[in-house]
């Protein structure tokens, strides 16, 4: 797969020297709040990872998100489409933005349009979801940007930070998709 452009930002592989800033973000409690860790990563667990990809389908690699500073480039995070079902043509979708730094700047939204994109062009899917803690409210605004609708609710389905939380499910079907993108 060929890099993926957008107005900001782009996708790329991942590459061994994205692993230590990869490692910094898995453990900064701030950056893993809304994701499924709950435990300290050791640089060794993320150069395992990283060897591990090597191995998995060219489809379900993750790619690294980047934005243009000046000249160059700069890695902000990282986003992934994994578990696809070939049969019912559906994927869920993944991201993490870990350079704080770059927080509420819309690189989350126009990731996961871009992602969405490279779902229905590229990978031939119908239906593209991701799920999402209630009480990350920035992301789930992102991802309304991006053309998710809310699906489901799974009550009380995780325990981080001493407390429960609902999990939202969170779709885009390529009609909606279709039809959003002939309206712009």
């Amino acid at each position: 797969m060929s890099i993926i452009y957008g107005r900001h930002l782009r996708l790329r592989a991942v590459e061994r020297e994205d692993v230590a800033k990869f490692h910094e973000w898995v453990n900064d409690p701030e950056v893993t709040r809304g994701l499924a860790l709950y435990l300290p990563m050791s640089m060794a667990d993320e150069e395992g990872w990283f060897n591990s990809l090597a191995n998995r389908d060219q489809k379900v690699k993750p790619l690294a998100i980047e934005i243009r500073k000046g000249k160059n480039w700069k890695l902000i995070g990282n986003c992934g489409v994994f578990d696809i079902d070939s049969v019912n043509r559906s994927a869920e979708l993944g991201i993490l933005i870990g350079d704080k730094s770059e927080w509420n700047k819309g690189y989350g939204s126009e990731t996961m349009s871009l992602l969405v994109r490279h779902c229905f062009e590229t990978l031939n899917l119908n239906r593209a979801f991701l799920r999402v803690y209630t009480e990350n409210i920035r992301a789930v605004r992102s991802y309304e940007k991006a053309g998710f609708v809310l699906e489901g609710r799974l009550r009380e389905a995780v325990y981080k930070f001493g407390k429960y939380d609902d999990v939202l499910i969170m779709s885009v079907l390529r009609s909606e998709w279709t039809s959003q993108t002939k309206e712009k």
